[in-house]
């Protein structure tokens, strides 16, 4: 007997999920049957593809090549019938996007309801990572990244540029003063991120400034808070900031004195491909490019 579709993709979430629980949860189904569907997903192939544990569910070697097999073949079906779907009326199924907090909340969710109104079969599904995260793992659509990309199977399409801005509180500048040059900056307080080392060396004209910093978090928007609330210079893309500088909540500083054009202000969407691009996923980034507000 063949393999069902159901099977596949229940296998693929256990695998993702790491463990029957997490994947019955993420598919609104019971763990009983989560563990018969995988149970004959195995018989049906003659070939144990889980290592079952106390703790965790972890793919055989089979396992591994199995789904990253099966991952191939339900992507180009989704794509066939996305295709076809399309010929006949507007795309239609979820779109998973992944970006960082700050990408999400200042520039993706206002245009929310704009894109829904113009595609209303297509199902958001919205996630947020600071790192950079594995799409297949993450079951994942599109990403949209800042900044440089490395090597990869990805495909990319340029969204823009945002320059870099180093910004302040007025009521941090009213107590420790305003620098006005790099290294009048070294007098001063900074908020950094914690585990994004590459994000903590602020690229000057004369060098890179690497700073110490009072007060370091995970998310570009905590960051972002807490230069609002006063707590020390940060550097943040203008597309996180903007707003905040143009209402008098922040200060740009040192304008001239930052490095431009520079990697770390690319916006770039990434996903992945086998041939023609989703449907789905061109309307997305058609429709966000031209009213990013970078």
């Amino acid at each position: 007997m063949k393999p069902k579709t159901e099977e596949l993709e229940v296998f693929l979430a256990v695998v993702d999920s790491g463990g029957f629980s997490a994947a019955a949860n993420q598919l609104e189904m019971q763990v009983a049957k989560v563990s018969r569907l995988v149970a004959s997903l195995e018989q049906k192939v003659g070939a144990n593809l889980l290592h079952r544990t106390t703790r965790r569910v972890e793919p055989t070697q089979e396992g591994v090549a199995y789904a990253n097999t099966v991952r191939a073949g339900l992507l180009l079906i989704t794509e066939a019938q996305e295709r076809l779907s399309s010929q006949k009326d507007l795309p239609v199924g979820r779109l998973r996007v992944d970006a960082a907090s700050t990408v999400m909340t200042h520039q993706l969710v206002p245009l929310v309801k704009g894109f829904q109104t113009q595609y209303p079969g297509i199902e958001l599904e919205l996630a947020t990572h600071e790192n950079i995260i594995d799409l297949v793992e993450k079951r994942t659509d599109v990403a949209i990244r800042v900044g440089s990309l490395k090597n990869s199977n990805l495909h990319a399409r340029m969204l823009g540029r945002s320059p870099l801005k180093l910004v302040a509180s007025p009521e941090y500048l009213e107590q420790f003063g305003e620098p006005t040059n790099a290294a009048e900056l070294l007098q001063h307080k900074f908020i950094g991120f914690a585990g994004q080392a590459h994000l903590n060396k602020w690229p000057l004209f004369g060098g890179a400034l690497e700073p110490e910093f009072s007060n370091v978090a995970t998310s570009g928007e905590v960051v972002r808070q807490l230069c609002i609330a006063g707590m020390g210079i940060t550097l943040l893309s203008q597309f996180t900031v903007g707003k905040d500088i143009a209402t008098g909540r922040l200060v740009s500083l040192c304008d001239g004195d930052i490095e431009t054009p520079h990697p770390r202000e690319l916006v770039q969407a990434v996903y992945y491909r086998n041939s023609s691009i989703s449907p789905r996923i061109k309307v997305f980034l058609d429709y966000i490019e031209s009213r990013l507000k970078l």
